[in-house]
């Protein structure tokens, strides 16, 4: 099981205000923790900064680092930019995670910058996708990276429609040099992907979201569960975002996988899908409803596994829980986490 198109929906709200209270909503950005963070590792030059009258200066707890977002005039500096997100449904949340967007230049960069993402992207519905799932994206230079990351993408042999398509999935690909974004052409040539094949564009984002050396040294993490590459590559190519996974979560879940479940590492790289999967919140509790009807005789002990655990939380909620839940109480109990995984006895 791969992504789906279906993995891109995301709600959309407008939530400026003509009444909105301008002070207020600066400092509620400000209190977020990417706001910090972002003090310390801005996004963009602080040449871009002060051509907004947006300087370094000190806070009320005598912070110098911290950017006086909080004292500039709302009304001439922020609220042009502020009327300027409402007018395009930019979620408030999602701003928040980008803070500094509001010291760059609505004339010299957020209007050119979003005039020419439309033109690639095409709908507004569709740039407000881009923009929720990667905020990051609006704040890199016209100039220096969005066009020619783009011009990149043309040269490695990308339709217009694909372009679209890529940068509503991962925005942050304008964050990739010119260098990578063709590097990543050939690595994927490489691997037998061509452009027109349906998986490429994922591939490609998962590909844009790590550096090479951290490639590489994943590579070499899943490899050392006893994969060849051939088969990491073919489970890379079914579901791309086991790379952006981290280490730790991999080996925890793997490691169940293996220990507990006496599967055969093949077996669940075969399936990459399911280290998608939470071990807490879904592989756990499946496997508790799957012990307890083994228990109880409902299903065979000899079920496969792997077919059981994946599948929507409605048709394994459907066939296992809601199905016995008359006759054999427990099982929501054990889906409910009120029960368990001990293991299958």
């Amino acid at each position: 099981m791969g992504i789906t198109d279906g993995d891109l929906v995301l709600g959309v709200d407008t939530v400026w205000h003509d009444d909105l209270d301008h002070h207020a909503c600066i400092r509620w950005i400000y209190r977020k923790p990417a706001f910090q963070r972002a003090i310390h590792d801005p996004p963009v030059p602080l040449s871009n900064i002060a051509e907004d009258g947006l300087q370094h200066a000190g806070d009320d707890d005598g912070n110098e680092s911290a950017p006086v977002l909080l004292v500039v005039d709302p009304e001439r500096v922020l609220r042009p930019k502020l009327d300027f997100f409402a007018s395009l449904g930019f979620e408030t949340h999602k701003l928040a995670t980008e803070p500094l967007l509001l010291a760059r230049s609505l004339d010299k960069h957020l209007v050119p910058a979003i005039q020419f993402l439309r033109g690639i992207i095409g709908s507004d519905d569709d740039l407000r996708r881009a923009f929720h799932r990667v905020p990051r994206g609006l704040a890199v230079d016209l100039d220096n990276n969005m066009r020619p990351a783009v011009e990149a993408l043309r040269r490695g042999g990308l339709a217009e429609a694909d372009i679209s398509k890529l940068l509503v999935i991962r925005l942050g690909v304008l964050l990739s040099s010119r260098d990578r974004i063709s590097e990543i052409f050939e690595e994927l040539k490489a691997m037998g992907m061509s452009v027109l094949d349906p998986r490429f564009l994922y591939c490609f984002r998962a590909m844009s979201g790590v550096k090479r050396d951290s490639w590489l040294r994943k590579m070499a993490f899943y490899q050392s569960f006893g994969l060849s590459e051939g088969e990491l590559l073919q489970a890379f190519k079914k579901q791309p975002t086991i790379f952006l996974f981290a280490d730790e979560s991999i080996n925890k879940k793997v490691r169940f996988l293996l220990d507990e479940l006496k599967l055969g590492i093949s077996d669940v790289i075969a399936r990459p899908v399911v280290l998608g999967y939470s071990l807490e919140k879904c592989i756990l509790p499946r496997c508790a409803v799957l012990s307890v009807l083994m228990r109880e005789g409902r299903i065979r002990r000899d079920i496969k596994l792997l077919q059981a655990l994946l599948g929507s939380s409605r048709n394994f909620e459907t066939r296992y829980v809601l199905r016995h839940a008359d006759d054999v109480p427990d099982v929501v109990k054990a889906y409910q986490g009120k029960i368990k995984f001990e293991g299958f006895k």
